[in-house]
C-alpha cells in the first residue's frame, strides 16, 4: 500500500496540505509563512526551554490525573527528545506577532507528533495526541512563554558568569606575571604618573570581578514565572491544583530554584526583570569596551603607536599592506559590546509598550536578551582565549615611554613639593638637560632616585611619612 505524500489540516483559517512526515502542522506552516523578517531562528535556549516548560506541564498533568498515563508518557518522551537535540522545529523566524503563539503552538505540535511516532502512530493524528488539548492542555502561550524566557535566560546567564571567569582569570595570570613591570600611567591620553603593566591587567580583572558578581544576583530576577496563570494571569481554564503545582513541577525538571508568582497577573504582563537583567549585562558590555579600546591602543603601532603590547597574530591585517596585523579579537568583541548596548534601548522599549495585560512583543523581548547574553559570553571566552593568554610585552618600549618627563617630575612631588617639582619640569623643558640631572643639583641622588621609580615603590599605596619638620 502506498503512503500518502502529505496530510490536511484544518484550523480555523480553513486547510493546508502538508507534507505527511512534516513534524510540524498548520500552526507551524502559517507561522513559517506569516514571519520570515529577520531571518533570524528562534534562539536555540528558548526552545529547549520551552520543551522543559511542557515537561512540566505534562508531568503535572499526569499526577493530578488530567492526562493518561499512555499519553502523559509519551509527550514527556517527546519533550526529552527535544530538550536533547534527537527533535527539532523547524526555523522559526524570531521576530513573530502574536506575543510568541507561533513559537508555543510549533513546539506543541513538534512534540505531539514526535509523541505519536513513539506510539506508532502517524504525524496528524490528532485525535490520539493533540498539540492543543493535550501537549498544551491547561497551558496559554502567556504564561508558557514567560516561563521559557527566563528559563532560558538563567541559563544563559550562567553560561556567561563561566565565561566572565575565564577571562577575569586570564587577567590575572598577567597582572602577577608583570607585577613589577614598570610602565607609564596615562590620564585623557596625556602621560602622568609610572604605574605597572600588572596593576594595570589587575583593574580589568577587577572591573570583570565586579560583573561576575552583578550577574550572579540576574538569577534572582529570573526565578519568579508565571506558569499556571494561562491568558493573562487568572489561571483560567486551568483546575486550581494544577495552578498551585506546576511551577514547582517545573523546579524539579530544570533544577533551577524557580517559583511561582505572587501575582501570576503582573507575571504575565510586566517584563521589568528582563529589563534589569538586560541592565546588568549592559555593565559588562561597558567593561568590556573599555578592555577593547586600552588593548587597541596599547599595542597601536607597532612602530607608530604606542606599542608596548603585542597581541597574538591571528590573522592577515590587509590586501594592499604587507605585514599588517589588525587587532581583531578587541575589534570584534566591541561590535559585540556595542550591540549589546544598543539592544538595552531596544529591550527597555520593547518592556514598556506591553499593552494592559500582555506584552505583546515578548518575541523581541526575547531575542534581544537571549543574543546579548550569548554575545557577551562568547566575547569574554574569545578574548581571553585568542588575545590576553597570548598577550606579550614589549620591554624597551615600555622602558623608553616609562621615561617621559611628566612622569619622572610627578615621582618627585613626594619628595619636593609640587611647586619644586615644576621648577625641575621648566627647566628641562628649556635647556633639554635630563631631569635626573636638575633633580640631583636638589639633592636628588642616583640612588634616591633609582628609588623613586623602581616597581616597589609604583606600586606602594601612597607615599612614606615625611620626617617630621621637612617641608616640600
Amino acid at each position: 500500500m502506498d503512503v500518502p505524500a502529505t496530510r490536511r489540516e484544518r484550523d480555523l483559517l480553513g486547510e493546508l496540505c502538508l507534507p505527511a512526515d512534516a513534524r510540524h502542522g498548520i500552526h507551524g506552516a502559517r507561522a513559517m509563512a506569516n514571519h520570515s523578517i529577520s531571518g533570524r531562528a528562534v534562539h536555540p535556549a528558548l526552545i529547549r526551554a520551552y520543551a522543559q516548560v511542557k515537561l512540566a506541564c505534562a508531568k503535572t498533568n499526569r499526577r493530578l490525573g488530567h492526562l493518561s498515563d499512555i499519553i502523559a508518557g509519551a509527550v514527556e518522551s517527546a519533550c526529552v527528545d527535544l530538550m536533547e537535540g534527537r527533535i527539532v522545529v523547524p526555523a522559526l523566524d524570531a521576530y513573530q506577532g502574536g506575543a510568541g503563539t507561533s513559537t508555543n503552538l510549533v513546539v506543541s505540535e513538534v512534540i505531539a507528533n514526535r509523541a505519536l511516532a513513539l506510539l506508532g502512530r502517524a504525524p496528524g493524528e490528532y485525535g490520539v495526541i493533540s498539540p492543543t488539548d493535550h501537549v498544551n492542555l491547561h497551558q496559554s502561550t502567556n504564561d508558557t512563554y514567560q516561563a521559557a524566557v527566563r528559563v532560558a535566560g538563567i541559563s544563559l546567564v550562567r553560561t556567561l558568569e563561566e565565561s566572565v571567569v575565564v577571562l577575569q582569570d586570564a587577567c590575572q595570570d598577567k597582572e602577577r606575571a608583570w607585577a613589577e613591570v614598570v610602565c607609564l600611567g596615562r590620564t585623557e591620553g596625556m602621560d602622568a604618573v609610572l604605574i605597572t603593566m600588572g596593576r594595570r591587567l589587575g583593574c580589568w580583572a577587577d572591573s570583570l570581578g565586579r560583573d561576575r558578581w552583578r550577574l550572579s544576583k540576574c538569577e534572582e530576577r529570573l526565578r519568579v514565572v508565571a506558569l499556571g496563570g494561562t491568558a493573562v494571569g487568572t489561571g483560567i481554564g486551568a483546575p486550581r491544583d494544577y495552578v498551585m503545582a506546576v511551577a514547582g513541577e517545573l523546579r524539579s525538571v530544570t533544577g533551577l530554584n524557580l517559583a511561582r508568582a505572587e501575582n501570576l497577573m503582573d507575571a504575565v504582563q510586566d517584563q521589568d526583570a528582563l529589563v534589569e537583567v538586560h541592565g546588568i549585562a549592559t555593565a559588562l558590555a561597558s567593561t568590556l569596551l573599555k578592555i577593547c579600546g586600552d588593548l587597541r591602543l596599547l599595542s597601536s603601532g607597532p612602530q607608530g603607536g604606542l606599542g608596548e603590547l603585542v597581541l597574538p597574530p591571528r590573522q592577515a591585517g590587509s590586501s594592499i599592506m604587507p605585514g599588517k596585523i589588525n587587532p581583531v579579537v578587541p575589534e570584534a568583541a566591541t561590535q559585540a559590546a556595542l550591540r549589546v548596548l544598543g539592544n538595552h534601548q531596544v529591550i527597555a522599549t520593547a518592556a514598556g509598550m506591553g499593552s494592559l495585560e500582555l506584552n505583546p512583543f515578548a518575541p523581541l523581548l526575547a531575542e534581544t536578551l537571549l543574543e546579548s547574553l550569548e554575545l557577551l559570553s562568547n566575547s569574554c571566552r574569545a578574548l581571553a582565549r585568542d588575545c590576553i593568554t597570548g598577550l606579550a610585552l614589549v620591554p624597551e618600549r615600555i622602558a623608553a615611554n616609562a621615561t617621559a618627563d611628566t612622569a619622572m617630575a610627578t615621582a618627585l612631588v613626594g619628595e619636593l613639593g609640587y611647586k619644586a617639582a615644576t621648577a625641575i619640569a621648566a627647566e628641562h623643558a628649556v635647556s633639554g638637560e635630563p631631569l635626573q640631572t636638575i633633580a640631583a643639583r636638589q639633592g636628588i641622588d642616583a640612588a634616591r632616585w633609582a628609588e623613586l621609580v623602581k616597581p616597589e615603590r609604583v606600586l606602594r599605596l601612597g607615599d612614606r611619612p615625611r620626617p617630621k619638620g621637612a617641608t616640600p
